[in-house]
């Protein structure tokens, strides 16, 4: 693909974590193309998390540039960086962050509030996410229902419909099955590639389980592409 089709690119970024024994990430080039899967693993500790956040843009590297749809994150002020992962970026968080007491139909709606861009590609939001709810399998007179009161399969299912809705270009997932026995997370997994096929999402995901790897494009170790260290202060 040419470089216009890639939907992510890292070039030579470095980032640590200050502190005594100060964390390291050293990522020399990553990239991740239009409508590609792709699956990161990594133990727990190995830098998963900090290269999600320096992706996400809520953290900024100290050298180097991470482009998302061809901007480079760096470049915007902290509002501008929140405002454009709300637009171009769908987060499936580890333990969900879904509000509780809102309803899933609210829990769904909540990108939508801080990206109008994303908004707009919505259409009419109600109906959206009425149809991302049929579509992973929640009955549709869960929509009034809070959150709180679901069972972990519906949260997590949630939490797709969330990061799907507006279509955004770029789902990263943080370990997502981790809480789940193999039935669920087959099911699971078979929702969110349909639902980033449809929408010509590309998909990045984290974990430590490489037995998720044949449902990929492409799998790889963050060992094959970053070098990580703790170093004094």
């Amino acid at each position: 693909m040419t470089g216009t089709d890639r939907i992510l690119v890292l070039e030579d970024v470095r980032f640590r974590w200050p502190g005594r024994a100060s964390f390291s990430l050293n990522v020399p080039r990553f990239a991740v193309n239009g409508g590609e899967t792709v699956l990161l693993l990594g133990e727990s500790g190995s830098g998963k998390s900090t290269l999600l956040s320096l992706i996400c843009g809520i953290v900024v590297a100290e050298a180097g540039s991470v482009r998302v749809c061809g901007t480079d994150l760096a470049s915007l002020a902290p509002g501008a960086r929140d405002r454009f992962r709300a637009e171009q970026i769908g987060v499936i968080f580890q333990q969900f962050n879904l509000l509780p007491y809102a309803t899933v139909r609210d829990n769904i709606l909540l990108p939508l509030r801080f990206a109008p861009g994303r908004r707009a590609r919505a259409g009419d939001a109600g109906a959206e996410a009425a149809r991302l709810c049929a579509a992973l399998g929640l009955a549709a007179e869960l929509l009034t229902v809070p959150a709180g009161r679901l069972s972990v399969g519906q949260q997590q299912r949630v939490a797709v419909g969330r990061a799907l809705i507006g279509r955004p270009l770029l789902i990263v997932a943080d370990e997502p099955t981790s809480a789940l026995d193999a039935g669920t997370q087959n099911a699971f997994l078979d929702l969110l590639f349909a639902r980033c096929r449809e929408g010509g999402t590309s998909l990045l995901m984290v974990s430590h389980d490489e037995r998720l790897g044949a449902r990929f494009d492409r799998v790889l170790d963050l060992s094959g592409i970053a070098t990580t260290g703790r170093m004094a202060a």
